[in-house]
């Protein structure tokens, strides 16, 4: 368990939905005092159970903190950049909203050197695999790193990365459910019970990783090991092959990613148009 750095301890979370939430218990469990906000009292009450600290005043929750998570739906960052402009000097600040660009963020919100992280729902048991992206250089890049490294393991990318990592590991989980969930299937019909094929395919799966991260050989080593002449497993390839589903996984990254950047323009124009907006209003006062 890493233990939070005294300097920027205070960790507060806008937006405590199932992300929020989950960040909000892992920092807890490394040190951190968490102050986490939402709208809804039966989420309040929810995050409160995990002995963090709540309140619905994004202000009071950014005021009392180091560090703050902005961790709301994107939709709702106008809302809340109303609230919190200008209140962010000399803070760290990381955006787990999908598709909001650091620049954008950044001119919306009156800070620099803001920082994106990019969790996937593994975060729920302290196993997210997350890009971070944003300036390298010093104390409060550390800072952002062993926060999250309290979540799981961490990579730094480059923010032209992020769209492709939200459709890879972001949706990865989604897919693998999806395979998990049809071999499982194939082993019901062919005769064995579901429970124990579904943890048979679980075990398989974590060994499967662990001896590819261990031994660093390209995944077609060891599906070459596996596969014997004229043998069960080749059966199996050739209809992998014939059903074209390496050609599908492929293309499934491909559409998710196109999806993600679709998205995320979306998102930055109406974030833009507000921002526009507001520098209009603030000019004409």
């Amino acid at each position: 368990m890493l233990i939070a750095d005294t300097s920027f301890s205070r960790i507060a979370i806008l937006g405590a939905g199932r992300i929020g939430s989950s960040l909000a218990r892992c920092f807890r469990d490394c040190g951190f005092r968490v102050i986490a906000t939402a709208r809804r009292s039966e989420t309040l009450r929810a995050v409160a159970q995990l002995g963090v600290e709540v309140t619905r005043d994004n202000r009071e929750a950014v005021r009392s903190s180091d560090v703050v998570i902005l961790s709301v739906k994107p939709l709702q960052l106008p809302a809340l950049v109303d609230e919190i402009r200008g209140m962010l000097s000399g803070k760290v600040v990381v955006s787990v909203i999908a598709g909001v660009k650091r620049s954008t963020l950044e001119k919306a919100l009156l800070v620099d050197g803001v920082y994106r992280a990019m969790p996937n729902i593994n975060v729920r048991i302290g196993m997210s695999t997350t890009a971070l992206t944003g300036p390298q250089d010093g104390v409060r890049s550390v800072v952002v790193e062993n926060l999250f490294k309290c979540a799981g393991t961490v990579y730094w990318v480059p923010e032209e990365w992020i769209d492709v990592w939200t459709a890879l590991v972001g949706s990865l989980p989604a897919y693998i459910a999806v395979i998990v969930d049809s071999i499982t299937l194939g082993a019901v019909s062919m005769g064995l019970p579901r429970d124990i094929a579904i943890k048979a395919i679980l075990d398989t799966l974590k060994a499967t990783a662990e001896h590819l991260l261990r031994n660093e050989v390209h995944p077609v080593e060891l599906r070459d090991e596996v596969t014997t002449p004229a043998g069960v497993t080749i059966e199996g390839l050739k209809v992998l092959e014939y059903r074209r589903v390496p050609a599908a996984l492929i293309e499934t990254i491909e559409r998710s990613t196109r999806k993600a950047v679709k998205l995320g323009d979306l998102v930055e124009d109406r974030i833009k148009s507000y921002v526009v907006n507001l520098e209009r209003v603030v000019r004409s006062l």
